[in-house]
């Protein structure tokens, strides 16, 4: 006898995983400014906080997103595997001190992931001595 179940029936409808589902995995939700799309409000609220510092002469240069690689290309056994960077979320001079500064902003969540403390790790490594680095 036939079954009376469509193909979709019976089957069990389970939740996609928390990394398969879209948006941040730490419930933050994109911002924008000045045409800018942030990863958090957090981020966006900081940037707002250093236009209002730049446009006070207290820092320059401000740079958002700067990029530094932390992990040349690297070849082995035929194999090309790329270059790794860490991504801060901003970078500006202090007017003052002169001192360039990196920084980040994130959540403890995010500060305890293991990825993101090795690539902070490697970063202050081979850069922590060029900048001063902070963390909001």
């Amino acid at each position: 006898m036939p079954s009376l179940m469509g193909k979709s029936e019976g089957r069990r409808r389970t939740r996609s995983p928390p990394s398969m589902l879209p948006g941040s995995k730490y419930g933050s939700k994109k911002a924008r400014a000045d045409g800018i799309t942030f990863h958090s409000k957090r981020e966006r609220d900081r940037y707002l906080e250093l236009k209002v510092l730049e446009r006070a002469g207290e820092i320059a240069d401000l740079e958002i997103q700067p990029n530094f690689e932390i992990l040349p290309v690297v070849k082995y056994r035929g194999e090309t595997l790329r270059h790794r960077c860490y991504v801060a979320d901003f970078k500006y001079r202090e007017t003052v001190t002169g001192e360039i500064v990196v920084e980040d902003v994130k959540s403890p969540p995010t500060r305890k992931k293991e990825t993101y403390r090795l690539k902070r790790q490697m970063f202050l490594q081979l850069y922590g001595d060029a900048y001063k680095f902070i963390e909001t």
